[in-house]
């Protein structure tokens, strides 16, 4: 005699209704938090990427203030000119060029903070210290906008200091490596030590934290 090994179909039991709404919420519940997760992801990895980039671009602009200051010239070439100036915001160096088949050359280099990006600009190189002089003075009274380069943007405060060998401090407006002066009429007076070194502090936009950086003068 035949058996089934089937039961009757009015016997068979399938998902209820709520079953179904359970399952349904919880595989809602599971795709809200998978969803979250990956938004944390992409949100950390934007930041992360950011992060990195500012990282890199500050890097590569105290690896430019770094060899500026390294071949800051010095009096022997100078005499009794300065080699670098330093107001808000800007920095002022007179550094000296290597380039091959040539003999070394002066020029001088701005650093300057505008509508919040950090530039560069030099001049052309000279032996002239005539011509020098006429870049120094561009230079100074920020008419020499030719080779001019954004390192980094976001920036909002540019804080120069000097070392002696001692201490830090402020620099006066005019420097020079071996004796810092302030004019006079008729003379030049000393007013302290040798500056041996620079520190360049960066305000970045919207961050609490300041990058700083110290720099040796002449040290290649």
């Amino acid at each position: 005699m035949f058996k089934s090994n089937f039961a009757p179909l009015h016997s068979r039991r399938g998902f209820t209704l709520v079953e179904l709404l359970v399952a349904i919420t919880i595989l809602g519940v599971i795709a809200v938090l998978g969803w979250r997760g990956l938004d944390s992801i992409v949100r950390a990895r934007v930041a992360l990427t950011s992060d990195l980039e500012q990282t890199r671009g500050m890097q590569l602009t105290f690896a430019q203030m770094q060899s500026d200051c390294g071949l800051i010239a010095d009096e022997v070439l100078l005499g009794d000119r300065p080699n670098f100036l330093s107001d808000q915001g800007r920095l002022l160096i007179v550094r000296k060029v290597y380039a091959e088949n040539q003999p070394s050359r002066l020029q001088v280099v701005a650093y300057r903070l505008r509508q919040g990006g950090l530039m560069r600009s030099e001049s052309d190189a000279t032996r002239d210290l005539d011509q020098l002089d006429q870049f120094w003075q561009a230079a100074s009274a920020d008419t020499d906008n030719s080779n001019s380069v954004t390192l980094k943007t976001g920036v909002d405060a540019m804080t120069i200091k000097s070392w002696d060998g001692t201490a830090w401090s402020m620099v006066p407006p005019a420097s020079t490596a071996n004796n810092v002066v302030a004019t006079v009429p008729g003379m030049v007076v000393p007013v302290r030590a040798a500056v041996k070194g620079l520190q360049v502090t960066l305000q970045l936009h919207e961050q609490q934290v300041l990058l700083v950086k110290a720099f040796l003068l002449g040290a290649v």
